[in-house]
């Protein structure tokens, strides 16, 4: 029940609600939307997604305002990337409409599992799109199911908005070039899984990827964008193999508004010698401040963070997304969708 959630301290994982929304595509067109409390995916043992990886995710989150109003945050643009990752995947695209109309109605119909104003935990949207036509050639299905979970979570790092240390293992790589690695499909992460994995054991938090050709500029942070205040600019690392996202368009939007210069380019792994702060950013931790960047391969650290705290400008969009978020400043480019 809902009564016993100790909403402060939510680790971030599954925590089961009333309700999901389903959406079948089938004879070339989108059906009704269906509303169940099953948990369960019934799936032909042929289905594309299990054989050929036909499968895409998207991430988002609505919080409970000061006001007492649900906003969920950039809704149309998890929508149109997860267009991109479906035409990525060819896989059927799911309509803006819809997408928007399953969502708003997944957070309606569990309202009551929306973390109260203030307890630092928010509801995790999952939408969810898995081609389930049973094939044994390698071809696209011509079925489709979409699915919209919520879960309540806490910070996705127990540390909360503190430093981690991350470390670059040159003998990984996330993705290859001009592959699947701007789309959110579950593939990708599951083949990042096992360097991950070799992280943690060494006592880091994530492994910071090299791009993947010539291992000499720096790609993403696990499962997250990468950026670093250097020279007094917001540099994020511009590749077509990086997930476009949507926290980092947000905090780039941000950095402007505060007089700072965003340049989106290759970053060379000596370029974090100049760095001042870094962080790796996205809808789950919204911004994991770096406190030092480890090349395991050269022996080498790079401290960010000299003092060990999260410094003033990671603080600053920090802060400011989250106010947004939660209604306590000003929506001013209006990417809340307030129900």
């Amino acid at each position: 029940m809902k009564e016993d959630i100790d909403w402060a301290h939510l680790p971030f994982g599954y925590y089961p609600t009333d309700y999901n929304v389903r959406c079948t595509y089938r004879d070339g067109k989108w059906g009704e939307i269906e509303v169940t409390q099953s948990d369960k995916v019934e799936l032909h043992m042929a289905a594309t997604c299990l054989h050929y990886g036909q499968e895409i995710f998207e991430g988002l989150k609505a919080f409970r305002g000061r006001d007492g109003k649900v906003r969920i945050f950039r809704l149309e643009e998890n929508a149109r990337r997860m267009q991109d990752s479906a035409r990525g995947l060819l896989m059927e695209p799911i309509p803006e409409e819809l997408f928007k109309e399953m969502c708003i109605k997944a957070v309606q119909l569990n309202e009551r599992f929306i973390p109260p104003y203030g307890s630092g935990a928010s509801l995790y949207i999952r939408p969810l799109e898995i081609g389930i036509s049973p094939s044994v050639g390698v071809r696209s299905a011509s079925e489709y199911i979409f699915i919209i979970l919520v879960t309540p979570v806490g910070p996705y790092f127990k540390t909360g908005f503190g430093c981690t240390d991350i470390c670059i293992m040159r003998q990984y790589d996330r993705v290859a070039p001009r592959g699947t690695g701007r789309y959110k499909c579950g593939g990708n992460y599951a083949a990042s899984l096992v360097a991950g994995e070799h992280a943690h054991e060494l006592g880091y938090s994530a492994v910071l990827y090299l791009d993947p050709k010539e291992k000499k500029y720096l790609d993403e942070c696990g499962p997250a964008n990468f950026f670093a205040i250097i020279d007094g600019k917001y540099v994020t690392p511009k590749s077509d193999s990086i997930l476009p996202s949507i926290t980092n368009r947000s905090l780039m939007q941000l950095a402007r508004d505060m007089g700072i210069e965003v340049e989106e380019r290759h970053i060379s792994v000596d370029e974090l010698e100049r760095a001042t702060e870094a962080g790796a950013c996205g809808t789950a931790a919204v911004i994991s401040p770096v406190g030092s960047v480890v090349d395991l391969d050269n022996d080498h650290r790079y401290v960010i963070a000299k003092d060990g705290k999260p410094g003033p400008v990671c603080t600053a969009l920090y802060e400011r997304l989250n106010a947004i978020r939660l209604g306590e400043c000003e929506d001013t480019y209006g990417w809340n969708t307030v129900l």
